[in-house]
């Protein structure tokens, strides 16, 4: 029998699971992360303040000076100066980590924050944001890594699009232990083909061409590359618009094999979703319906189809 798939790994904030270890002694629990999220991902809860050795509760820190290279510094002892100890925690846990496919970080903190995070001038006066000084060098080690802050996953669609990028990341990390080759390559772009395509049409066909123009070009060379662009084409969140194109282009694997009447529900309902009348997933269930009457080789490989597990639900509010 053979193992079942290992979860992909998903660092996060520990906080946001519940763990104790803020400033003031307390947590900031994420529901969807430590109630829903726990039976699909193992995660691998984090505090870099914590690990550099600052205690519980403890002083807050805060960024203090130029919003592009602030420092963290103690908000009641200005000589507590906690910026170096932070950035290379960072770094060694980018070299730590090394087997995750995400990362979800505690929202406007000085040390885990993504973005938007304040920077003070030294007399406690705010003057722009910045990024937390562990979470910048954590993701300068690790460009292509999906990862978000907790507050931006209760948007919908911003939620689908980072679990679906999780797991594209975790697909990708088995095919390198497979070995890459360049059937693998073609096959791996085959299966991403209208999932790239509702991200993003044009990357899609970018990419395709630096496969096509692949040659005698090592494979282990031109994956990286090729990776690194797709990931940052499934960034770009889908739309009402490049769904739509994508679930036209299927169903017309159907045209022949589909009575006048089923086609004619099947553009009803994509016509419905294109207006907002209905979520994703209802045209994609009728499809999918009409597909295991009707098998296609091509599109069963489709990642599209079901990008993250069905019971995540997460296509019934785009």
């Amino acid at each position: 029998m053979p193992l079942p798939a290992a979860k992909p790994k998903i660092a996060i904030s520990a906080c946001l699971m519940g763990a104790e270890v803020r400033y003031n002694g307390g947590h900031k629990a994420s529901r969807l992360c430590s109630q829903t999220l726990t039976d699909y991902f193992d995660f691998v809860p984090v505090c870099p303040e914590v690990a550099i050795g600052l205690g519980i509760p403890r002083e807050p820190i805060r960024l203090v000076g130029d919003a592009d290279q602030p420092e963290a510094i103690g908000t009641v002892s200005p000589e507590l100066n906690v910026t170096r100890p932070l950035a290379e925690y960072g770094q060694h846990m980018a070299m730590e980590l090394d087997d995750i496919c995400g990362y979800i970080f505690m929202q406007k903190s000085p040390s885990c924050g993504l973005e938007r995070v304040k920077v003070y001038h030294a007399n406690g006066a705010p003057h722009g944001s910045g990024q937390g000084i562990y979470a910048q060098a954590f993701c300068a080690r690790h460009p292509d890594l999906p990862v978000e802050e907790d507050g931006r996953l209760n948007d919908p669609v911003l939620r689908e699009n980072f679990l679906t990028r999780v797991f594209a990341y975790h697909a990708w990390q088995q095919l390198l232990q497979e070995g890459l080759s360049r059937r693998g390559l073609t096959d791996f772009h085959a299966r991403y083909k209208y999932q790239l395509m509702a991200h993003n049409p044009e990357q899609y066909k970018a990419l395709g061409k630096l496969l096509g123009s692949m040659g005698d070009a090592d494979p282990q060379t031109l994956g990286p590359r090729y990776f690194s662009e797709l990931m940052t084409a499934l960034k770009r969140c889908a739309t009402r618009g490049t769904h739509t194109n994508v679930l036209q282009h299927i169903s017309g694997y159907l045209r022949e094999a589909i009575s006048a009447e089923d086609k004619q529900e099947v553009q009803h309902v994509i016509g419905q979703y294109r207006h907002g009348i209905v979520p994703l997933v209802v045209p994609l269930t009728l499809l999918k319906h009409h597909f295991r009457q009707h098998p296609d080789p091509y599109i069963a490989q489709q990642v599209y189809l079901q990008p993250h597990p069905e019971n995540l639900s997460l296509r019934n509010a785009i």
